[in-house]
C-alpha cells in the first residue's frame, strides 16, 4: 500500500490510473497533460502543474486536478486541442486569479471573458470567445461542474460522481479523496471487495458493521465504473 503523507489530508491523492478510473479519461492521456510530452520533434508543455509533488515517485493528482481534468477532457472531446485548452487556462488564471480555474464557479460565471488565440492569419492572432462558438463551451462547463459542492471561495470541495441520490461522495478531506459511501464513510472499493469475498452484501455488511444499503451502493458504484470503462 502506498504511504500517503499527512500533508495531503484535505488535498486528495490519485495516480493517473486512479484518476482515469473516476473521470473516464485514459491514464496515459492524463500523464501527458500533466507532464508534457514530445511528438514528432515538438515538445508540448503540460496543461498545468499538478497539485501534488512527491518528488521522483511519478505523476500524482490532487482533488482539484481531478476536477480540472473533467472540464479539460470535455473541452478536448468537443474538438479543442490540448494546447488551446492550455492557453485558455493561462488566460483564465489572469481573470479568475486561481491556478486551476476551469473547475471554479468563477470560471462558470466569468468565463465569458476568456478568449483563445486559435490561429495566426497573415501574422495577426485570431481570437475567439469560448462561449460564443459552436462547441457550446458554457454548456460543457455547466455539465462538468454538476454534482459538485463548492466552498465559500467557489472552489470544489466534494464531488458526487453519480449524483447525490447514489450516496457516493469523493471528498479530499476523507479517505484521501477515495470514493466513499456517504452513510458509512467506508471506501467503495473496500465494501465491494468485501461483498465479493463474503459472497453476499448482507455478510459484508455484518463484517463491516454497516447498513446493507451501504454495501449495495458501493457495489453498484464500482459496477458502474467498470461498465463505463468497458463502454
Amino acid at each position: 500500500m502506498r504511504h500517503v503523507p499527512s500533508s495531503l489530508v484535505g488535498v486528495g491523492l490519485y495516480t493517473p490510473a486512479e484518476a482515469g478510473r473516476l473521470v473516464q479519461v485514459p491514464a496515459g492521456k492524463i500523464t501527458r497533460w500533466l507532464r508534457g510530452h514530445d511528438l514528432k520533434g515538438r515538445y508540448y508543455e503540460p496543461l498545468w502543474e499538478p497539485l501534488v509533488d512527491l518528488g521522483d515517485d511519478g505523476i500524482f493528482l490532487g482533488f482539484r486536478d481531478l476536477m480540472e481534468v473533467r472540464v479539460a477532457a470535455a473541452f478536448i472531446a468537443k474538438g479543442l486541442s490540448p494546447q488551446k485548452v492550455r492557453r485558455a487556462i493561462i488566460l483564465a488564471r489572469e481573470i479568475i486569479d486561481d491556478e486551476r480555474p476551469l473547475s471554479t464557479t468563477r470560471f462558470r460565471t466569468d468565463g465569458r471573458s476568456v478568449f483563445l488565440q486559435v490561429a495566426e492569419e497573415n501574422g495577426t492572432a485570431k481570437l475567439i470567445d469560448l462561449f460564443k462558438q459552436q462547441y457550446a463551451f458554457r454548456e460543457i462547463v455547466e455539465r462538468s461542474l454538476k454534482n459538485i459542492d463548492f466552498d465559500d471561495a467557489g472552489t470544489p470541495a466534494r464531488w458526487w460522481p453519480l449524483g447525490r441520490t447514489a450516496a457516493i461522495v469523493i471528498d479530499p478531506s476523507r479517505s484521501f479523496g477515495a470514493p466513499i459511501e456517504r452513510d458509512s464513510a467506508v471506501p467503495t472499493e473496500v465494501l465491494a471487495s468485501a461483498a465479493r469475498a463474503e459472497g453476499s452484501v448482507e455478510r459484508a455488511a455484518l463484517a463491516w458493521q454497516v447498513p446493507v444499503r451501504s454495501v449495495r451502493r458501493a457495489v453498484a458504484f464500482e459496477a458502474e465504473l467498470r461498465r463505463r470503462k468497458a463502454a
